[in-house]
């Protein structure tokens, strides 16, 4: 009070005091908090040394096993256990190079990468790719998940983070690719948020691939192996239910991939079960080499090329009259052969012919074949050098595209379809120096597949028509009248 007047007291300013939360905590309660944490540690400990003794079995388990030998026998076992691997590593190298090469050598490279190379530049390339990603103060990283070298590339897989495509990590892939001291960087789609790079450092394709022995046996349309993949395995290219369409500058290897398939048809056209047609607008300068191989061959891009085309289109139409209602597919036991079309330049037939009438009618033609032939059995192989459209118009009637090399990047999307350039496909980067190198493109398969054809040489050109002789090749089974011939 104040000469009778009340006065408030002044508020309290000092800092209220807090107290942790812990201290609140019963004692038991802290008790059993800290044995849950220190089990949980204990766990997270556990599972980190298995994945790093996964991840790097040599690295973790060699050094360890030597320890305990060096602290149980001595020394000198352990210089004579060492000793004795050694030898047993290089008999194994001796006898067997490529499981050497495969569960050996390729583990300790992929180890060795893994933690030189990309372990210790992956959080920084992630990074400055702009890969990695910021929310609320948290970064969003992509996760290495597992390396895996084969010599000539190295197979990384990566989770991607939430909200991320593939066609983020294909825009940078030549980044990518000089960042990890690779020479290319192809990016592939293993499941939904999981993708996988390849990182190349060599050309597995750069040396020849020898053209396999002629013996008779069974064909396989479906697979018909006409040269190797970059990954080592047959290059299988699809006939039967699809059309082929080969594509390359002057020099490229168009012939390997037309050799390739009729050497590896020859025993079918040799038993009957294939018939060869063929046109060759340069005057036989290809399909001349061999003209026992053909049922019917036509020199020449004028009104007899023309004809044999319509010929065909007509069978085509024919055939599919015979097997309504009866199948959906040429299958062998119709009784008729599997005709394959061979057309060497088809630029020539269809786009540089002179004649306007001539040039529709072959175009009207082989749209038919392209369009139509699949299920009675008939396959057109035509080969081309310019991918335009004002070219071929109808590029996407050939269900099965071959991309020898190319002079433009542009090139690439046209002959294998939209983005498959920046997905690794690049044709246009192939050597000169390797003919018969290209990227294989077939309706629904995603990835695109680099192989090499055969090279098959002059001689192997007279061993073939050796194999072939007019003696040597059974005549075509005569055209079904009716369904008894066609029968399921």
């Amino acid at each position: 009070m104040n000469g009778g007047k009340w006065v408030d007291p002044a508020p309290f300013e000092g800092v209220r005091p807090r107290v942790p939360w812990w201290v609140l905590v019963p004692g038991k309660a802290k008790w059993v908090a800290a044995l849950v944490a220190l089990v949980w540690l204990a766990v997270v400990g556990a599972v980190r040394l298995v994945l790093i003794v996964v991840r790097y079995p040599v690295v973790t388990l060699v050094p360890a096993s030597a320890v305990w030998c060096w602290w149980r026998f001595g020394l000198s076992p352990l210089i004579l256990a060492m000793l004795s691997l050694v030898a047993g590593l290089v008999i194994w190298s001796g006898l067997g190079r490529d499981s050497f090469l495969r569960h050996v050598w390729f583990r300790l490279v992929t180890e060795w990468r893994r933690a030189t190379v990309y372990v210790p530049r992956w959080r920084s390339v992630m990074r400055l790719a702009d890969l990695a990603k910021r929310d609320r103060g948290r970064e969003y990283r992509p996760r290495l998940r597992r390396v895996r070298s084969e010599g000539w590339r190295d197979r990384v897989r990566v989770r991607m983070v939430p909200a991320q495509s593939p066609e983020a990590w294909e825009l940078r892939r030549d980044g990518l690719a000089h960042s990890f001291g690779a020479r290319s960087c192809r990016v592939r789609v293993l499941k939904p948020r999981v993708i996988e790079l390849d990182f190349v450092h060599a050309d597995p394709l750069v040396r020849p691939v020898t053209v396999p022995a002629l013996a008779d046996g069974d064909v396989d349309f479906k697979r018909v192996v006409v040269g190797r993949t970059e990954s080592g395995k047959p290059w299988r290219l699809r006939l039967l239910g699809a059309q082929v369409l080969v594509v390359g500058v002057p020099g490229a290897g168009k012939g390997s991939v037309l050799w390739s398939v009729v050497w590896q048809l020859a025993p079918a056209v040799r038993a009957g079960l294939v018939r060869l047609v063929g046109i060759d607008p340069k005057g036989g300068m290809e399909l001349g080499q061999v003209p026992d191989a053909f049922d019917r061959l036509v020199f020449g891009n004028g009104a007899d090329a023309v004809e044999l085309l319509e010929s065909i289109a007509v069978e085509v139409k024919e055939r599919a009259a015979r097997y309504r209602g009866i199948r959906r597919l040429w299958a062998r036991e119709t009784g008729e052969p599997l005709t394959v079309l061979i057309v060497d330049e088809l630029a020539d037939v269809i786009a540089y012919q002179p004649d306007r009438q001539l040039r529709e009618r072959a175009v009207r033609a082989v749209q038919t074949i392209t369009s139509q032939g699949r299920a009675p059995g008939y396959v057109l192989v035509g080969l081309v050098q310019d991918p335009r459209k004002e070219v071929v118009g109808f590029r996407h009637l050939f269900t099965v595209r071959v991309a020898l090399r190319l002079d433009e990047p542009q090139q690439v999307d046209m002959v294998l379809g939209d983005g498959v350039r920046q997905r690794g496909a690049a044709a246009h980067e192939i050597s000169e120096n390797t003919p018969g190198v290209a990227w294989v493109k077939q309706d629904g398969q995603r990835e695109p597949e680099r192989a090499r054809a055969f090279h098959v040489t002059d001689d192997d050109l007279a061993v073939l028509r050796d194999f072939l002789r007019p003696g040597e090749v059974r005549p075509f089974p005569t055209r079904p009248d009716g369904a008894e011939g066609v029968a399921a």
